[in-house]
């Protein structure tokens, strides 16, 4: 095939043209080309900064049997890939979207399905992290309605994929990282709000096999599938599997998100699997039509973990700057628990 991978660099992009290269096809790189990468004259290459418009014109017209799209993340991108890959130029485009689409509408039920994304939206917060989080899924349910109606009115033969969280070698945010990197120093872990929330990710490597399995799939277009891992842990559940796979003991430490703010630590930079715009899918729907199957969750931590570990990258995780700052404050409350005795 001749594949259109718009992205492609820096994390499950950078596996699925791997894997397409060993496959045989042909494939077309489109980014800004400011990551680099080790593909070589295996690849060709279009520059194209999306941002700032362009597409249709970087893409002159060219055809392709398949085209990925980890980089549209408006109504904008959407409209600009149909204006630029409609009538016929591509045989099949899937979208890489999110579970935040389901996260600003208002009672959503979790785990959620695919159907579940119907309802009345939430207002714009007023807080800023809060605003920026909804925003990001407003706007990626702008760019599925985009597709969903290019499908519906001239066939644009779409597919989206919803994917939570992403864990996986490469991953540019290092939030699995954050983890291993506090077990590895012998310290306790500090866990917003005692880390009782469930956890409900997916494995980047499930999500590269399930695009490459789909591609071409006509019952797949003008559809939505949540793409995520079986397992439900609970954070503290998850993190002491981390600490059990790396050999130490679990050292964990629950804590009022409050408290940390206080002494101005922000819980998700430490704890990004705290965040409360995370979102909890149901992957029954892509597990009975697309055959998905997710990699048990204690291999694909192990497989990750060994990686890091074989890979050490000379600068710390992000929030890791902080460290000795949780640490003062793990002490301070141990001390507290010691002082307060038996109940």
């Amino acid at each position: 095939m001749r594949v259109l991978v718009l992205g492609g660099t820096r994390f499950m992009g950078h596996f699925l043209v791997y894997r397409l290269l060993a496959a045989g096809h042909q494939v077309t790189l489109l980014n800004r080309g400011v990551t680099p990468d080790l593909f070589g004259d295996r690849v060709a290459r279009v520059r194209c900064d999306r941002a700032a418009g362009g597409l249709e014109r970087a893409l002159g017209g060219r055809e392709f049997d398949a085209a990925v799209d980890f980089t549209s993340y408006t109504a904008a991108d959407g409209l600009a890939v149909v204006r630029a890959l409609g009538g016929g130029r591509v045989g099949h485009h899937v979208m890489i979207s999110t579970g935040s689409v389901y996260l600003v509408r208002e009672g959503c039920p979790r785990p959620t399905r695919e159907r579940d994304v119907d309802g009345p939206l939430l207002p714009e917060p007023a807080d800023e992290e809060d605003r920026a989080a909804w925003a990001y899924g407003m706007n990626k349910r702008g760019c599925e309605e985009v597709l969903a109606a290019a499908w519906k009115e001239e066939g644009f033969p779409a597919t989206v994929l919803r994917i939570p969280m992403v864990n996986g070698e490469r991953d540019p945010h290092r939030r699995l990282e954050r983890y291993i990197t506090r077990v590895l120093d012998g310290g306790p872990l500090l866990v917003p709000d005692g880390g009782e929330h469930l956890v409900r990710h997916v494995y980047s490597g499930d999500v590269v096999r399930a695009i490459v399995r789909l591609l071409l799939t006509p019952s797949t277009f003008g559809q939505a599938y949540n793409l995520c891992m079986d397992e439900t842990p609970t954070l503290s559940e998850l993190l002491a599997l981390v600490a059990e796979l790396l050999g130490a003991p679990a050292r964990l430490v629950p804590v009022d998100s409050a408290a940390l703010r206080a002494r101005g630590l922000d819980p998700v930079a430490m704890s990004p699997f705290s965040d409360r715009w995370m979102s909890l899918l149901d992957p029954a729907r892509a597990k009975a039509e697309l055959g998905f199957q997710h990699t048990p969750l204690r291999r694909w931590l192990e497989t990750v973990i060994t990686s890091l570990l074989a890979n050490p990258r000379s600068e710390p995780p992000p929030g890791y700057e902080r460290r000795a700052d949780e640490l003062s404050l793990a002490a301070a409350l141990r001390g507290a628990a010691g002082d307060a005795g038996p109940a």
